[in-house]
């Protein structure tokens, strides 16, 4: 990030936090400038887990091609509508309008944009916790610098604001699964020991309009459980 964009993007994170409301509700942002990197299937997964628990959850959908809103439609046609809310937000005005969605809600999962600065940094400006899905390649590990970089900006006005890379699609214990852990840790941030691997079971649910089950839903479980250790 150049000096002026710096401080371009330092005015713009002074100016949002405070529309973001603290107190009960817990705001995770899944969040990666590279498409296909699990974001959506992830950002499901944490809403769908914490919905079992009996919580109130909502997932907004800022992501200009819409999966999430997609799934939730073939649900909805399959007559099995989400237990979660879904709502498409892609205004990079994300992080002044979520207090109020916030406000009838446990919780809130963005399914932030890819290839969007400005939907990006609202998302993460808007977040608590923001998960980096990351596969176990040098592409993904490429596009992370940016959103990595949008991360620390906010944390600089939002101390309290946690961050973290969520490995996705790991086939087994690969070389390249540790691989990409090795290189992330150059960035700083933590790497969640809990993340996905390659199942097909992920993509039969997105198509299905359905929430995962079985081993992967336990997978997702897992992966609230410590980003919930690391706010707690």
């Amino acid at each position: 990030m150049t000096g002026r964009n710096h401080f371009t993007y330092t005015a713009y994170c002074a100016s949002v936090f405070l529309w973001i409301r603290k107190g009960r509700h817990l705001i995770v942002a899944v969040v990666n400038q590279k498409g296909g990197c699990g974001k959506t299937t992830i950002a499901l997964g944490l809403a769908g887990v914490w919905t079992a628990e009996g919580a109130k959850v909502l997932l907004i959908d800022a992501d200009p091609q819409g999966t999430a809103s997609d799934w939730a439609a073939v649900a909805a046609g399959a007559g099995v509508p989400p237990p979660f809310g879904v709502v498409k937000l892609t205004r990079p005005t994300l992080h002044k309008e979520v207090a109020d969605l916030a406000a009838a809600h446990d919780h809130v999962v963005i399914d932030g944009a890819p290839r969007n600065y400005e939907l990006a940094r609202s998302a993460i400006a808007a977040a608590d916790m923001v998960a980096i899905p990351v596969q176990p390649s040098g592409a993904d590990f490429w596009a992370s610098r940016e959103t990595v970089e949008l991360v620390k900006a906010s944390r600089a006005f939002k101390e309290t604001q946690k961050a973290v890379f969520v490995i996705s699609r790991r086939i087994g214990r690969t070389v390249l699964g540790r691989g990409i852990a090795d290189a992330l840790a150059e960035f700083g941030l933590p790497i969640l020991a809990a993340g996905t691997t390659q199942r097909v079971a992920y993509a039969e649910a997105m198509t299905a309009g359905k929430l995962v089950s079985g081993a992967a839903a336990a997978e997702m479980r897992t992966i609230l459980e410590e980003l919930r250790g690391l706010v707690a």
